[in-house]
């Protein structure tokens, strides 16, 4: 291997993050996570004063008479996007809020235990002020926070809430870090270190 081909793939190296493997090309990380909501009233104004959002881009409405909504998004052919806006979550990812109109429309969120089923989970750095907060807000929280005491989470606090239309939210705090970081090559992304 020559000089120039050394240093090109040392160079190559460095640039990488730690840990990279075969990836999409470009791939930086998340940049939103969309949710559909029965009104965008209610779940921005959840997101905005009780969560702690601040409110970005509103976006009109999407509708289209041939199978465009079918095509591109894998929903219904005669499915509509009333509206759609996003905010941003202090240093995580952006959320992308959704209202849709679509024939045969479910109105029940998915369980975790669902297919598709899924949650979202904030960072706190005081767990007791926090679910205190939410409890004073009228927010429904299920049971106490738990603390992983043994395993590689340990030291990571957590408890479920819901939104006002039954989406599953998660609040989580690791203070100290969790015990998986004191051998980990490349740790999680958590927002307890801001970045750009």
């Amino acid at each position: 291997m020559t000089l120039k081909k050394i240093l090109a793939a040392t160079t190559l190296a460095a640039l990488l993050p730690l840990g990279a493997q075969a990836a999409m090309p470009g791939m930086r990380g998340a940049q939103h996570l969309g949710i559909t909501v029965p009104n965008m009233d209610e779940a921005v104004n959840f997101f905005v004063k009780v969560i702690g959002c601040e409110e970005s881009i509103k976006l009109g409405a999407f509708k289209f008479d041939d199978d465009w909504m079918n095509v591109h998004l894998n929903v219904d052919a005669r499915a509509e996007i009333k509206r759609f806006q996003m905010v941003r979550c202090g240093h995580g990812t952006n959320l992308e809020i959704f209202e849709y109109g679509a024939p045969k429309q479910s109105q029940t969120p998915p369980k975790n235990s669902d297919v598709g089923g899924h949650h979202l989970a904030f960072y706190v750095d005081d767990m007791d002020k926090a679910v205190a907060y939410l409890k004073e807000n009228g927010v429904k929280v299920l049971g106490k926070p738990s603390t992983f005491t043994e395993g590689p989470a340990a030291g990571l606090t957590w408890v479920y809430f819901l939104a006002p239309w039954g989406m599953q939210l998660e609040i989580v705090s690791t203070p100290k870090g969790m015990a998986y970081e004191k051998t980990a090559k490349r740790a999680l992304w958590n927002p307890r270190t801001p970045q750009k």
